[in-house]
């Protein structure tokens, strides 16, 4: 704020637009007769992220819940058993699993930074919000 006698000259800008948020997380409608789990992965509304918290709707009910959208190393046992998920391999999302086959119908994850386990438990990096690979 510029004052009487300040020693270098200042303007002030008033912004009109303010930072909501991190860009980390995201609040998402949820639409009628869906079960969400907290802690699972789920693509809603053209986000993909593992859900905060559980909800459930019923016929005309709708909610809304918050999906972490963090590009950060995730664990998961939300996986097409049959198939290895060795490190480095890219992986896509389908039908509420994670897979290592693409298609039309999935969307890039990701990439395994950890093979799967005897538990059939694997790590892996989130891929960036938006865009195919």
């Amino acid at each position: 704020m510029p004052y009487t006698g300040q020693p270098v000259s200042s303007t002030v800008y008033n912004a009109y637009r303010a930072k909501v948020g991190d860009g980390k997380s995201v609040r998402i409608p949820v639409p009628e007769k869906t079960a969400i789990e907290a802690g699972l992965f789920y693509e809603i509304s053209g986000f993909f992220g593992s859900a905060i918290q559980s909800v459930k709707t019923l016929a005309g009910d709708t909610s809304e819940i918050i999906l972490n959208i963090e590009q950060a190393e995730y664990e998961t046992d939300q996986i097409e058993k049959t198939q290895s998920f060795k490190f480095g391999t890219k992986i896509y999302f389908d039908k509420g699993k994670f897979t290592e086959t693409k298609s039309d119908t999935t969307r890039f994850a990701g990439t395994v930074t950890q093979s799967k386990d005897a538990k059939g438990v694997i790590w892996f990096i989130l891929a960036p919000q938006g865009g195919n690979v």
